[in-house]
């Protein structure tokens, strides 16, 4: 796990200035505390931050071919590095490491571009060609390590592991797309391909991008898909789930530095974590945290599964005054990110961080079997529509004008909801602000007021023949790769841990979108079938636990503990002359949060932390100021 940075000269001509590389990789030694290496000529520089995983003596980057033609820097794992390496070698390439990130050399040798789709596992790469003059970036299947890049006007292409690298970059303009900014005030983040920046892109997951001869050209390598299903029983289709849940938690196993779980005590860090101790001969070494409030409280439910596989269990009680270290944890995300459950992530990775230098954990499970309670309530929804002919929407519009108070802003939400289109029928019930939320935060020259324009398209798959299974297929496009990917990778990164995803494995994502849906979602029931699998592994006591998500007490801190930082932050006149912020309209916010006749909080945290990043990033020389060693 490392991260990575480069810049490669679009024209041919000699590169600004020597060791801007070691500048950038500067910005990321959290990445890569271990070592540093880097690789430069006239038209190109790459570097990497290392934290070592697997050889770690013999593992240093750039690693190169046989004749030093092909230089790689890699950020990330491969899992089938083993199997890769026999059948590269019997057609004659030589290795001088045992690493995958050799692989990764000589499987571009003999394979070109498509080498990519061979690799299991998650990656963000840069192969400097010489003999064909050529750069090629790539990126995992489903983004989750980061790749950034951008060109400047001296036709100067640079990518990296974060944003923040790009500002040693020569010639970097910073400017904020107000697109972005809306977006992100949208969905609570921005969405790929772009940035909170103009001109600066995230390579999208499951492509590659080739760079040669002045030229750049985009090439998708993997799409999942859902069709035909399988046509097995139950009992055939969970014994085969079982299978592929094992060999995704065996291959993750590979580490030459000790490693463990987090547990959160749901069903899907628990298979995890109850694999992992079926293929181990010592204890796993479990982490979770918990809260005061028992609401959003796991700790009993993790300790169950930590009795129940022996681990070696780790705790920590969160704290309202933790969310002051928000201040800092920006510096991580590079851009605005509104998901407030960083702040138990970032904790979470920090405990672990003192036993262990990489972790397993549960991601990707509700999006694979349609765990999230937003599924349950868009079948319900459409239930509705379709039993009273499209006539619910109009009549609960009308009776919310009726109804007085909260419950009537509810009936008219669902009515308002019940009269859109697909996909925004089920886009306006998990964004985080529609367009009149939109308006009341944000002064109308910022944007279109369109909340999903920028996410639409990936919910629109007609080879998908299910509704529900197009919304899947786009929530692991949107939610999980630039929302819960994001989340993991800075805050595991932050505290120099590495983290890998079982339940994200592209072969069992291969096989599970294949499950027939009513396997997914059965009689209101999610993630239906993954459950009849941990039926077999887990005790009773954890198959009964109640669904609660890894999220924090947001509403009631911001009323109490968080009300003077969320005062200070929204009344600084930085804030006021950002002059993108309708103010009255926040102040409308602030006050009916406070008073507790509306749940404002989501829109609070939005304005907090985007605030909180513009103090840090829009400030001059603010990357110089690096924090939490």
């Amino acid at each position: 796990m490392c991260g990575i940075a480069g810049i490669y000269s679009l024209e041919g001509r000699r590169l600004p200035a020597p060791g801007i590389v070691d500048a950038m990789c500067q910005l990321i030694v959290h990445r890569g505390p271990d070592d540093q290496g880097t690789y430069s000529n006239d038209r190109a520089q790459i570097g990497m931050r290392r934290l070592s995983i697997i050889d770690l003596a013999g593992g240093h980057q750039p690693i190169h071919n046989e004749d030093r033609s092909v230089q790689v820097v890699f950020n990330g794992e491969i899992y089938n590095f083993r199997e890769l390496r026999k059948e590269l070698e019997a057609l004659g390439h030589t290795f001088y490491t045992h690493t995958d990130t050799e692989c990764i050399v000589h499987a571009y040798e003999e394979y070109g571009e498509a080498c990519f789709a061979k690799f299991r596992g998650m990656f963000g790469i840069a192969i400097l060609d010489l003999r064909q003059d050529k750069l090629v970036l790539a990126r995992d299947r489903l983004g989750k390590k980061p790749l950034y890049y951008t060109t400047t006007r001296d036709g100067v292409l640079a990518f990296a592991s974060e944003l923040k690298c790009l500002f040693a970059v020569p010639g970097f303009e910073s400017r904020v797309s107000n697109t972005a900014t809306q977006d992100y005030f949208a969905m609570g983040y921005v969405p790929e391909p772009a940035t909170i920046y103009e001109n600066v892109f995230k390579l999208p997951p499951a492509h590659c991008m080739v760079v040669q001869g002045g030229k750049t050209s985009l090439r998708r390598y993997w799409t999942p898909v859902f069709e035909p299903k399988w046509d097995l029983d139950e009992a055939t289709l969970t014994q085969r789930l079982i299978e592929k849940l094992e060999d995704a938690v065996k291959v993750r196993l590979v580490s030459d530095v000790p490693f463990g779980a987090f547990l959160s005590g749901g069903i899907d860090s628990s298979v995890v974590a109850v694999l992992m101790a079926r293929n181990l001969s010592a204890p796993v070494k479990t982490f979770t945290i918990g809260f005061k409030e028992a609401a959003f409280n796991e700790l009993p439910d993790a300790r169950a599964v930590a009795d129940h596989i022996g681990s070696e269990h780790h705790e920590l009680i969160v704290e309202a005054d933790a969310v002051t270290m928000l201040k800092d944890l920006v510096w991580y995300f590079d851009e605005p990110f509104g998901d407030s459950s960083s702040i138990p992530t970032y904790l979470v990775s920090k405990l672990a961080a003192g036993h262990v230098k990489m972790v397993l954990s549960g991601d990707g499970g509700d999006e694979l079997f349609a765990g999230y309670e937003r599924y349950r309530k868009y079948d319900r929804l459409e239930r509705l529509r379709r039993r009273s002919l499209g006539l619910a929407g109009p009549l609960l519009r009308a009776a919310g004008a009726l109804v007085p108070g909260h419950r009537g802003f509810r009936l008219g939400r669902v009515g308002q909801r019940l009269s859109q289109p697909f996909p925004d029928r089920y886009l306006s019930g998990v964004a985080l602000n529609t367009s009149d939320d939109l308006a009341m935060l944000l002064k109308p020259e910022v944007g279109d007021m369109d909340p999903f324009a920028r996410v639409r398209h990936h919910f629109d798959r007609p080879d998908i023949a299910s509704e529900m299974e197009r919304i899947l297929a786009g929530d692991m496009a949107t939610y999980l790769t630039d929302d819960i990917m994001v989340k993991v990778d800075r805050m595991t990164m932050a505290t120099s841990i590495e983290s890998r995803a079982p339940l994200l494995d592209h072969e069992l994502i291969d096989f599970s979108a294949r499950i027939p849906f009513e396997y997914k979602l059965r009689d209101q029931t999610g993630k239906y079938l993954l459950k009849q699998a941990a039926k077999q592994l887990l005790p009773a006591s954890v198959m009964q636990k109640r669904k609660q998500g890894f999220a924090i007490p947001v509403a009631k801190w911001l009323r109490h503990d968080l009300k003077e930082l969320m005062f200070d932050t929204l009344s600084d006149r930085s804030f006021r002359e950002r002059g993108i912020f309708n103010e009255q309209g926040v102040r409308r916010c602030v006050d009916a949060h406070l008073a507790g006749t509306h749940d404002y909080s989501e829109q609070l945290w939005l304005l907090l932390t985007y605030e909180m990043w513009a103090k840090r990033f829009l400030q001059p020389a603010a990357t110089k100021q690096v924090v939490f060693s």
